[in-house]
């Protein structure tokens, strides 16, 4: 029997907050700024960042300054702090529908949590820049959880914070391998994959997404024909 779902979890950058290359730009500043990834070829360093994209930033760099954590430390920060800049230089806008596409969610019936591999500080800042405040019921950060993805925890704070009455009640959506790892590994009852952001359908539909959409506005009309939305009285 389908259970229906009552909570959606939707990565940030690239699912629902248009990405534009940002994340790369903050990625490239923050190297040059610390000098973290100069141990490997720019070119290999780089591929690590797409691959891993999703992922909490702290373990990335981690994994670029050879396990140096304190290294990896002042990465990050000089990240949080290059990402700042571009937001400040270039704005923030979100994937085109996307407030739409969430407000209908929860019309839907749906409790809607963002997830981040941002720090809060980041985090807030997009959430500030879009004005999403009112739209979205709770923004976590892997700092809020316990590890970043492609670990469960993000997810499964989510549904502890929401009391969501299971993990089969949880649909997770997000444009990485990570977002879709992460789902699976919690057990959520729906995974989607979107094509608005760092990965292609392989790879998507090679970590096993349940779905593989062209972006979130999609999400509301799959749900409905798998009939995994509640039946919500009109108000």
């Amino acid at each position: 029997m389908t259970t229906p779902l009552e909570l959606l979890v939707l990565d940030m950058a690239g699912t629902t907050v248009l990405d534009d290359g940002v994340v790369e730009q903050a990625f490239q500043r923050a190297a040059e700024r610390t000098g973290v990834a100069d141990r490997m070829p720019w070119a290999e360093a780089l591929d690590h960042v797409r691959v891993t994209m999703g992922q909490s930033k702290i373990d990335v760099f981690t994994h670029l300054a050879g396990g140096d954590v304190e290294a990896a430390q002042r990465a990050t920060a000089a990240f949080e702090g290059a990402y700042a800049e571009i937001v400040a230089e270039q704005g923030v806008t979100e994937i085109p529908g996307a407030a739409d596409a969430i407000q209908g969610l929860k019309d839907a019936g749906l409790t809607v949590v963002l997830t981040t591999g941002f720090a809060p500080v980041t985090r807030d800042a997009l959430i500030d820049g879009l004005g999403w405040h009112g739209l979205v019921d709770l923004v976590l950060s892997p700092i809020d959880a316990g590890r970043g993805r492609p670990a469960p925890d993000l997810v499964l704070t989510a549904l502890l914070r929401t009391q969501t009455s299971s993990v089969a009640a949880v649909g997770v959506a997000g444009d990485t391998v990570s977002d879709v790892e992460s789902g699976l590994r919690a057990g959520a009852g729906f995974v989607a994959g979107v094509l608005s952001g760092a990965h292609d359908r392989a790879a998507l539909e090679g970590a096993r997404a349940d779905a593989v959409l062209d972006d979130v506005t999609d999400l509301r009309d799959v749900l409905a024909d798998r009939g995994l939305l509640r039946a919500v009285p009109a108000s």
